[in-house]
């Protein structure tokens, strides 16, 4: 694989207002793609890692979910992005990341660019 990628739930608006948030602001090499458009197979994901939580998959072939992928999309940018993106992986805070992580997920719909889609499961919104 020639770039790395990082994939999010293209049917969230939440999720979408953070991908846009990323391209605008967070300079990175990485593909930032919605899994309905990703060529899953190609990356080795499923539909289910993908509504589960966000995926990375590094150029060389590495994988990594949820705040684990947002540490690694961090680490690919710049300087002071790679800071907190070191920072995530400091393990009491990459411990406590999981939870918070979990915690957004379910309540995306609530959240600032979050739709009532955001809190449907993707098999039931079609």
């Amino acid at each position: 694989m020639e770039r790395s990628t990082f994939v999010y739930d293209g049917d969230c608006a939440f999720c979408t207002r953070c991908a846009e948030f990323i391209e605008r602001r967070i300079p990175t090499a990485a593909r930032v793609v919605p899994w309905q458009f990703a060529d899953l197979d190609a990356l080795g994901l499923t539909e289910a890692e993908c509504e589960d939580a966000v995926q990375w998959v590094g150029a060389d072939g590495s994988r990594a979910a949820g705040p684990d992928a947002i540490a690694r999309l961090l680490g690919d940018s710049g300087a002071l992005w790679r800071v907190a993106g070191a920072g995530l992986r400091i393990p009491p805070v990459r411990l406590a990341a999981w939870p918070a992580y979990r915690w957004v997920a379910r309540n995306r719909h609530r959240l600032p660019g979050g739709t009532a889609a955001c809190a449907v499961p993707s098999a039931r919104r079609d």
